[in-house]
Formats: structure tokens, C-alpha cells, sequence
């Protein structure tokens, strides 16, 4: 039923589907479904070329039970933090990790950065990150190391001289502002290129319109990140002193 779970027959037709090279606009309105719904299923279970029909229905059922137990056990521990509901909260975090992959992170890398996301302080050090993940040290580890190679995390010493990985607006504005100027180098060689071929010539004027696009796309795009930037400080905030206290005590 639209709204509910994917039934096994809606997953026969969403690998018919793929097998047919359709796009999940298509498969989701012949499913009567959100393509977010239609690109979640396929991204979590192989991506388009991977995706099983009965392998990712039991897959669903097992981390459906998984969630289950690990909100009983939380539910049992502790309330959650403002009184959410902690079964929405896992699903939630799964919809955003999902979306995040399709982004182009990896899974343990999009895991840590919804960690990071939904966490009220934003900040949360290795063994914290491990322990709600319930994976290895060294996972977390690989996956910081990329996240900061992306400038999508950044890393603190806190006063116990403790790692601690954070993600706030500052953050945001620096990799959008990486991202702008990594055009820069294709900007630079296709005018190269240029001066190469010929200023008149049809592969010359094709190289100088690339760069000229790309060019004023990453001016807007550092300038548009300014004027967030100011936006955002303008108005009262979360210190980092505040986050790395709520986070001792959580």
C-alpha cells in the first residue's frame, strides 16, 4: 500500500524495472510510490546494477528487526534525548545515511556524517562515534580520514585533549567553497587548450565556453556561500564550548 512498506511484489517490479533501464520516476509512478522512496530501496540494496528483488526483502526484514531490538535495548536504557521517538529517529537516520550514499559516500562514511548530523552537539569524538555505530575503531578511523580529505568533518582537541569530530555552518561554508575552487584547475587547462588549438578554431570556443560556465559558476558559488556565511552569523548560536559540554554529559 503507498505509504506503507515495500511489499516482495512491488521489489519483483522494481527489478524489472531496472532490468528494463527505466528511471525511478517511472518505476515509482508505476508503483503508485515518491521516487525517494524508489531511489532509497535501490541505493540501500546494491545500487541499479546489484539490486536483487528477494535478497534486498530479506534484507529489509533483518534490519527492520535489528532496529527493533536496538530501540528496545535504548528504550530500556535510557529515554531518548527531548522525548523523540527512537524508533523514528533510527528511521530517519537510515533514510539520511541512504541519501547520503546516493550523494556518492560510502556507507560507513555516510553513517558517521548522519551520526554527526543528528546529534544535538554536532561533536562527538572516535569512541563515541564507535559506540553508537556499533562498529570498530579502525572503521571509524578510515572513514574520518575521508570525510576529511572532503572538508565534510573537521577535527578539535577538546580540554581532555580527546579527538573530537565536528560538523557546524563554519564547516558547510568551507567545503562549498573547496568545492567552487576545485573547478579552478579545468578552468585554467581548457583555456590552455585554447592558446593549443587555435582562439578560432571550433574546439577552441567549445574549451573557452567550459571555462567561462564553470568560471562563473564558481563565483556565484563562493560569493552566494559569503553571503550565507554573514547571513548565519548574524544570528545567535550554539558555541563550541556549549556542544563539547552537552556532549561530556550525554
Amino acid at each position: 500500500m503507498p505509504g506503507g512498506r515495500l511489499t516482495q511484489q512491488e521489489r519483483q517490479q522494481i527489478a524489472l524495472g531496472l532490468a528494463d533501464d527505466l528511471p525511478y520516476a517511472e518505476i515509482a509512478r508505476r508503483l503508485h510510490r515518491p521516487t525517494s522512496t524508489i531511489t532509497r530501496e535501490v541505493m540501500r540494496n546494491g545500487g541499479p546494477t546489484a539490486y536483487r528483488a528477494d535478497l534486498a526483502h530479506r534484507a529489509t526484514e533483518r534490519r527492520a528487526q535489528r532496529r527493533r531490538s536496538v530501540t528496545a535495548r535504548k528504550v530500556e536504557s535510557a529515554p531518548h534525548p527531548h522525548g523523540r521517538d527512537a524508533e523514528a529517529v533510527a528511521d530517519y537516520e537510515e533514510t539520511f545515511t541512504t541519501v547520503l550514499m546516493a550523494s556518492g559516500l560510502n556507507k560507513m562514511g555516510a553513517r558517521v556524517l548522519t551520526c554527526l548530523f543528528t546529534s544535538d552537539t554536532g561533536s562527538l569524538t572516535a569512541a563515541q562515534l564507535a559506540q553508537r555505530l556499533q562498529v570498530s575503531p579502525a572503521s571509524i578511523s578510515k572513514a574520518i580520514t575521508f570525510l576529511e580529505s572532503q572538508s565534510l568533518v573537521r577535527r578539535e582537541r577538546d580540554e581532555r585533549r580527546r579527538d573530537r569530530y565536528v560538523v557546524d555552518d563554519e564547516l558547510f561554508y568551507q567545503a562549498t567553497v573547496a568545492s567552487a575552487r576545485a573547478n579552478d584547475r579545468l578552468v585554467e587547462t581548457a583555456r590552455q587548450g585554447v592558446a593549443v588549438l587555435g582562439p578560432d578554431t571550433p574546439a577552441a570556443v567549445r574549451l573557452e565556453n567550459i571555462a567561462r560556465f564553470l568560471d562563473f559558476i564558481s563565483e556565484s558559488i563562493t560569493r552566494a556561500a559569503e553571503q550565507a556565511r554573514a547571513l548565519l552569523h548574524t544570528g545567535t548560536g550554539t558555541s563550541n564550548d556549549t556542544r563539547r559540554r552537552d556532549s561530556d554529559q550525554g
